[in-house]
């Protein structure tokens, strides 16, 4: 409680900052260890959000970050709290996403003691984080705080993690507020775009990729305008379509997993490659092995806001080190000749073809034909997140992302995201529709915030495609170790009823013409809602089924 004189808790001052700096939302789990920071929310405008587990109010958090480039905050108990939610920070590492996590510690007087729930903060997170720290002087709260928030969102955004011993929190000081950290845009050097401009004249078979975050609407309206002066084809990387309209006249596809087989060939036979904001990791790379190592074999730029990650793994033939914010805005000032480039039409065309319709796969629901009618009746502004499996390939292929922050999605590849990220998107914009794609296994992760979704009165739809398996993994034991069955199997809930235990809508889908009235009666509920499809186990991918995955490896000779 505040007191009437100058004097402020620490806790109380690193909740001001929180404001300070623009946060609105706070995710988290109670606990003891900083009782004095959850009394200074109560005299606070933050909206706290109390999740069921901390994985997932690092995830809302780190959801957040996501899409408003600005870090998303949680806070998070000593020792079982903070190891539950590293598994938001590492997605918040590989995604370069903006994100501060507080962490309530044991007191200053019990360090080095293995006291009750005592880790080391740096120690634990230093690898996984740009920043890993302990405030031991409550008067240093403005200034580190100011650091964490300039670190975590500047260069290539990430997590930073925040000790708070809990005898600190409760000291009282007379301080000032910091003053609010800004995003800092890294503008493209003149004789960059220079050189840019005169790579770009000369190239007859351009292609543009783009990945990462720093982005926003503005510079993705920037690119497509750019992409369609010069016909230019424009592809995104693994769970980054919402970067670029997927109606564009230049929009050549998902550079991730199983992506189309005519842009991977646009790719290798382009005369320029130019990938803006993101690290072509594992999967757009398609395991390292689409370009040279150091050296590209075609000519190749990369623009990335951090320093540190230009020539990283690859040896670019023009590193410009720029947000993707203020290169898109420094692309509408090349004075070009206004003279068709690339093929962007043709390669639109390819993409069309790949995603139009649904491909056929076993079972009496055709998860293909329930995207697409979803990206049919879903208005253009819906928001769509979901975590990993198999499953999350029908999305890539046949929903199409019209605008920035449409996706919601772990490029780390981590389960159990779907749902926290739902939850963060509908307590960020609770009049825009949220729909929630999810495998069984991967909604089991954390489908226990079905209950904060309740709590919380936030009307989204969850899909469950059922299959009873990892798939994922069920998909590589069958290439490796063909008909040998292990670990895969699962034995699931009745969904629906789970639903309705909360306090929410649930329904049961057993054929692709029933989704649906199912979907709008579950819009109609006003309710968190349900969907559980059954899915045949045999369809584990749009383009292929375990039996013929079974039968190619058997014939390959493996086990």
């Amino acid at each position: 409680m505040r007191g009437k004189d100058n004097m402020r808790t620490a806790a109380e001052v690193l909740v001001d900052q929180l404001g300070v700096h623009g946060v609105r939302h706070v995710f988290c789990v109670p606990g003891e260890s900083y009782l004095a920071v959850l009394d200074a929310f109560h005299d606070s405008d933050l909206a706290v959000t109390v999740c069921r587990q901390e994985g997932g109010a690092c995830m809302m958090a780190e959801a957040i970050g996501k899409v408003t480039g600005r870090p998303g905050v949680c806070f998070v108990t000593r020792g079982p709290g903070a190891t539950n939610a590293s598994h938001g920070i590492h997605i918040a590492r590989q995604d370069s996403t903006p994100l501060v996590m507080f962490v309530g510690q044991v007191g200053r007087d019990m360090i080095e003691r293995e006291a009750f729930q005592e880790l080391d903060y740096r120690a634990v997170f230093g690898s996984m984080t740009k920043w890993a720290t302990e405030i031991d002087d409550p008067a240093r709260v403005p200034e580190i705080v100011s650091r964490a928030f300039h670190t975590a969102a500047n260069g290539r955004p990430g997590p930073v993690v925040v000790a708070i011993p809990e005898d600190m929190l409760v000291e009282r000081v007379a301080v000032p507020d910091a003053p609010p950290f800004a995003l800092i845009e890294t503008a493209p050097g003149p004789a960059a775009m220079a050189k840019f401009a005169r790579m770009f004249a000369a190239a007859r078979t351009p292609i543009m990729i783009l990945g990462g975050s720093r982005w926003s609407q503005a510079a993705c309206d920037a690119v497509g305008r750019f992409a369609q002066k010069y016909s230019l084809p424009v592809c995104t990387t693994f769970r980054r379509a919402h970067l670029f309209d997927s109606l564009n006249p230049c929009y050549a596809g998902d550079l991730g997993i199983g992506p189309n087989p005519k842009l991977l060939q646009r790719i290798k036979t382009s005369d320029l490659v130019i990938l803006i904001g993101g690290r072509l990791g594992e999967l757009p790379s398609q395991s390292y092995t689409l370009f040279d190592i150091p050296r590209p074999q075609l000519p190749f730029v990369h623009v990335h806001p951090g320093a540190e990650e230009l020539g990283r793994v690859y040896s670019p033939h023009l590193a410009i080190h720029a947000t993707p914010t203020a290169f898109a805005a420094a692309l509408e000032t090349l004075d070009l000749p206004q003279t068709l480039h690339g093929d962007g039409k043709a390669a639109h065309a390819d993409w069309l073809e790949w995603t139009e319709k649904p491909t056929e796969q076993p079972g009496s629901v055709n998860f293909g034909a329930i995207m697409v009618w979803l990206r049919e009746y879903l208005p253009a502004d819906a928001i769509i997140c979901n975590g990993a499996g198999n499953y999350a390939a029908w999305i890539h292929r046949f929903f199409r992302m019209r605008r920035f922050g449409q996706h919601v999605a772990p490029v780390s590849g981590s389960m159990g995201y779907g749902v926290p990220a739902a939850v963060a998107m509908k307590r960020l914009h609770p009049d825009r529709p949220v729909v929630c794609i999810a495998g069984d296994g991967d909604f089991l992760m954390n489908g226990q915030e079905f209950a904060t979704a309740v709590q919380y009165d936030l009307p989204f739809v969850i899909v469950i495609a059922d299959n009873g398996l990892y798939g994922t993994i069920r998909m590589h034991q069958e290439r490796e170790y063909p008909g040998r069955i292990s670990a895969t199997e699962l034995r699931n809930p009745d969904f629906p009823a789970y639903a309705r235990a909360f306090g929410g809508f649930g329904a049961a889908v057993e054929r692709t013409e029933d989704f649906p009235a199912a979907f709008k009666q579950a819009q109609a509920s006003g309710k968190p809602a349900i969907i559980r499809l059954k899915i045949d186990p045999e369809a584990i991918t749009p383009v292929t089924t375990l039996a013929k995955i079974r039968a190619k490896a058997l014939a390959d000779g493996n086990r």
